[in-house]
């Protein structure tokens, strides 16, 4: 949704972040380097059997950021544009993102290279399949444990968890989460990220001073982070005036029923054609005048280009770094609170993590129960790096940067260096 000349690489992004972050911290200079870069990284070429008869070779990647604090976390997307330094970034936000939740993991992503609409059912399959076959040699319910990103879903990763079983001899249900429930799912699975998402602008307009009955809110994308993000903070009391998917953006002054717009997006595919919106650019969207901006699609949505415009006070970031440093930088300058992708969107990890506790020990929560315990540590959490932000004057990013490398800083040099 960037055009080419404002898209940076996200792994550069993502070291810079941590270089800022460590300047605030007393950790060995070995510690640092370590962190900088990726534990251990995994790329393959599979071939896979097409409608046709044919054989295309698609190539995925698996990598692991930092195996410090326990077995590795982190989703699996499937899209055009994977590549490997943007699977690294989103491996190294993971683990900051599992340390600011106090979580026992460490980072890690997957993805591959295909655009899964291009695919039939069982070609996605295959697809899925073989490639969960070639990352089996680091997957593991106790070592490197998947879940569903973009493009991914409950189906994916019931296959995957298949799979991985069938080479096992046995059903292995702690191996991947956001499986469907049929299959050792979490209930609050599906909403997890969005209601984090929520609870997270919720606490964040509390310190603003802000009531979210008199909030106007914009919502960018329209997937399962986005919609969910949407309803919820529709039922909160906030005013949706703009929303957004693959076809646009869609902009109505005096309100957009989340309700609505879901049921269209599940007849059509796309919010495209929805009647009681102004169809507006992507642009445009993040443009718009209003009290909360959710960006919840992909990397590189806010940058140096388009900061100056944001209209705007509060940024909770639903997607994984959609804002640069650069646009960081002017947001600052411009008294706009930006809320990080590693604290509000973790929902999905924390709830990921329910998830894999109760398929390890066979005994199941209640919704009721999962969303409790989310928002309880979603607020804990938020607190935590609220006030690290205003003991030492830095941003909120950054706080929960020097909250997430000071725990697995720690952890490493506790346990030490092998051999």
């Amino acid at each position: 949704m960037t055009s080419p000349a404002t898209t940076r690489d996200p792994f550069l992004i993502a070291v810079e972040q941590f270089d800022k972050a460590v300047k605030y911290l007393d950790i060995s200079p070995w510690t640092a380097e370590v962190m900088r870069h990726p534990h251990r990284e995994l790329t393959v070429y599979f071939p896979v059997e097409m409608e046709d008869g044919r054989l295309e070779v698609f190539t995925g990647y698996r990598v692991h950021h930092s195996t410090i604090l326990g077995p590795t976390k982190g989703g699996i997307r499937y899209h055009p544009a994977v590549n490997l330094n943007e699977v690294r970034a989103l491996a190294m936000w993971m683990t900051w993102k599992c340390a600011v939740a106090g979580l026992p993991y460490g980072g890690a992503k997957g993805g591959v290279i295909v655009d899964p609409k291009q695919l039939s059912l069982r070609e996605l399959e295959r697809l899925t399949r073989r490639y969960a076959t070639e990352i089996s040699v680091l997957m593991s319910p106790l070592g490197d444990i998947p879940a569903p990103d973009v493009n991914t879903n409950p189906q994916v990763m019931a296959w995957i968890m298949d799979t991985y079983s069938m080479h096992r001899g046995y059903s292995v249900l702690g191996v991947v989460t956001g499986k469907p429930i049929e299959v050792g799912g979490s209930l609050g699975r599906f909403d997890a990220t969005g209601r984090g998402v929520m609870f997270t602008a919720r606490e964040s307009l509390q310190k603003l001073g802000m009531k979210p009955s008199q909030t106007t809110a914009v919502v960018q994308g329209f997937g399962n982070v986005g919609s969910v993000s949407a309803l919820l903070l529709h039922e909160l009391g906030c005013k949706i005036i703009g929303v957004s998917d693959v076809s646009g953006g869609f902009y109505n002054p005096d309100g957009l029923n989340p309700n609505e717009l879901l049921k269209h997006w599940r007849i059509h595919s796309v919010l495209a054609g929805y009647p009681k919106a102004e169809k507006i650019t992507n642009a445009e969207l993040l443009e718009l005048k209003c009290d909360l901006l959710v960006p919840a699609a992909m990397e590189n949505q806010l940058t140096a280009d388009n900061a100056g415009r944001v209209n705007a006070r509060l940024i909770v970031e639903g997607a994984n770094g959609p804002t640069t440093p650069e646009a960081d930088e002017v947001f600052r300058q411009r008294d706009i609170l930006v809320v990080p992708d590693v604290l509000a969107n973790a929902g999905g990890v924390i709830v990921s993590y329910f998830e894999w506790v109760q398929g390890l020990q066979s005994f199941f929560w209640d919704e009721q129960e999962i969303n409790r315990r989310l928002e309880r540590l979603m607020v804990t959490n938020f607190e935590r790096v609220w006030a690290v932000a205003q003991a030492k004057q830095v941003d909120m990013r950054t706080a929960a940067y020097i909250l997430a490398i000071e725990r697995v800083a720690r952890a490493a040099e506790l346990r030490g260096l092998y051999p």
